[in-house]
C-alpha cells in the first residue's frame, strides 16, 4: 500500500526510527519540566539552557579539557560524562533554587516563569560569548560504533542505545516517584507541605533536591543528545518550545503523559515527514490545539 503513495517500507521505519529517537529526548525533558512543575508548582524555563549545558560540559570534557589542562591526552569518558554531566547542572540548579527561585514560591506562577526565563536567556548568552554559535560535535563512543542491518535498513547501535536508555531512565523515574516510600513523601510535600514538616519531614530539602533532580535529567538528555545533534549555545531554546508543548498535551505534571505523549508525538513527527512533510514542524502544536480543545487538562492532565 505504501508503494502507491512512493514510499518504500525502509523509508517509512527509518522514520519511526528517527521519531523514537527524537521522542525519546521530548520525553526525558518533558519528564523533568512534569516532576518540576507536578512537585513544585514551577514553570521551569531555564530547562532548554539545562539541556545545553549538559551536552555543552561534555563536549568540553570529551574534547576540550586535556588542552586546558595541558594534558593532551586526557579526555573524559562518554559513560563518565553520564554521571558527571547530570550532576554538575543538577548541583548548579540547586544553587539556583537556593538563592533564587524559593524566594518566589509564594507568588504567582508569572514570576518564577519569568525568572527561570532570564536565566536561560543569561546562560545561553555567556555560553555564546565563550564558544560562538557554530555547532560542534564530538564522535560516538567506539563500543557503540556500528550497527545492525535488518531488511536492508541500517540501524546504528548508538541510536538504539538512546531510546534504550531513555526508556529505562524515564520508567525508573516513574516508578520511584509513584511506588516508592520517598516518592510518596514527594508528593504529600506538594499536597500539606505544613503537615508533612509538623511529622518531622525536611520539606525544603525535599523541594531543593526535587528541582536538582528534574533539572539533571534535562542535562541527561543533552549528554545523549550530543553525538546526534549538533552542541551549540542555542540548542535548548529551539528544542523547548516543542517540549513545553508536549508537557501540555500530556497534562502539566503528569509523570506518565510527559512519557508517553513525549515518545508518541516523536513517532508522529516522524511519520509527518513521510507523509507530508510540510506539516512535520507544526504538527505537534495542532496536536496540541486539538487536545486542548477536548480536554484543557491534557491527556493525562486532572483538572485541579
Amino acid at each position: 500500500m505504501f508503494e502507491l503513495l512512493g514510499i518504500t517500507p525502509q523509508a517509512l521505519t527509518s522514520q519511526v526510527l528517527i521519531g523514537l529517537i527524537n521522542g525519546s529526548f521530548y520525553a526525558l525533558l518533558s519528564l523533568g519540566l512534569a516532576v518540576i512543575f507536578g512537585l513544585l508548582n514551577v514553570i521551569n524555563f531555564t530547562h532548554g539552557a539545562q539541556y545545553m549545558l549538559g551536552a555543552m560540559f561534555t563536549w568540553i570534557g570529551l574534547t576540550q579539557l586535556g588542552g586546558w589542562l595541558d594534558m593532551p591526552e586526557f579526555q573524559l569518558n562518554y559513560f563518565v560524562a553520564l554521571l558527571v554531566a547530570p550532576l554538575l547542572v543538577g548541583l548548579l540548579s540547586i544553587v539556583l533554587e537556593k538563592t533564587m527561585l524559593k524566594r518566589l514560591y509564594h507568588l504567582d506562577h508569572l514570576y518564577g516563569l519569568l525568572l527561570t526565563f532570564g536565566l536561560a536567556l543569561i546562560l545561553e548568552g555567556l555560553f555564546r560569548h565563550w564558544f560562538g554559535v557554530l555547532g560542534n560535535s564530538y564522535p560516538v563512543p567506539e563500543v557503540l560504533e556500528g550497527g545492525l542491518r535488518v531488511s536492508g535498513l541500517f540501524l546504528p547501535y548508538y541510536r538504539l542505545w538512546v531510546v534504550a536508555l531513555a526508556l529505562i531512565v524515564c520508567f525508573a523515574t516513574w516508578y520511584f516517584i509513584e511506588r516508592t516510600k520517598l516518592g510518596s513523601l514527594l508528593r504529600a510535600g506538594t499536597e500539606n507541605p505544613r503537615l508533612l514538616q509538623a511529622l518531622g519531614v525536611n520539606v525544603p530539602l525535599i523541594i531543593t533536591l526535587t528541582y536538582g533532580a528534574g533539572c539533571a535529567l534535562a542535562a541527561f538528555a543533552g549528554v545523549m543528545a550530543a553525538p546526534v545533534y549538533q552542541v551549540t549555545a542555542v540548542m535548548g531554546s529551539n528544542l523547548i518550545i516543542v517540549v513545553f508543548a508536549v508537557v501540555v498535551i500530556g497534562g502539566m505534571g503528569s509523570i506518565a503523559g510527559a512519557i508517553v505523549t513525549g515518545l508518541g508525538l516523536g513517532v508522529v513527527e516522524g511519520l509527518t515527514k513521510v507523509f507530508y512533510p510540510q506539516a512535520s514542524s507544526v504538527s505537534i502544536f495542532v496536536i496540541m490545539i486539538l487536545v486542548l480543545l477536548v480536554k484543557p487538562a491534557g491527556l493525562f492532565g486532572r483538572t485541579r
